[in-house]
């Protein structure tokens, strides 16, 4: 089985970081689907680096497709012209999803082999999630 990768985008290294700690975390019990985060500008501060989300895509990619999260704003522009501009790998795409309930249903569903269109659809479905 060759995983989907995962890729979480935010304008905060700790955001990205803690996010990707927490869906791990919340998958295992097996193989965990690869996961990268990608937080931050180039110079270390908030913002969207675009080198960032290219290395962290490339870390994570094993010839299943590349799901990359974003929190907000830049972020989301960043990786749509990162696709646009086809800088990223095969199979790779922006999932709409909530960026912290979305990574665990991203990661969860990636780490029980699910395809890239699951993945997005798991991930989709965190929309959903009501907590009343």
């Amino acid at each position: 089985m060759t995983p989907v990768g995962i890729v979480l985008v935010s304008h905060s290294a700790q955001v990205a970081e803690s996010v990707a700690e927490l869906a791990r975390g919340l998958a295992a019990g097996g193989a965990v689907a690869p996961v990268a985060a990608a937080g931050g500008g180039p110079d270390g501060g908030l913002g969207t680096s675009a080198e960032l989300v290219l290395a962290a895509a490339a870390s994570v990619d094993r010839g299943a497709g590349v799901a990359l999260l974003a929190d907000l704003g830049s972020s989301v522009l960043t990786v749509k012209a990162l696709l646009e501009d086809g800088e990223l790998p095969p199979d790779s795409r922006l999932l709409d999803a909530p960026f912290l309930e979305g990574a665990v249903a991203a990661v969860v569903a990636a780490s029980a082999g699910a395809s890239v269109e699951a993945v997005a659809a798991a991930a989709s479905e965190a929309y959903g999630y009501r907590k009343t």
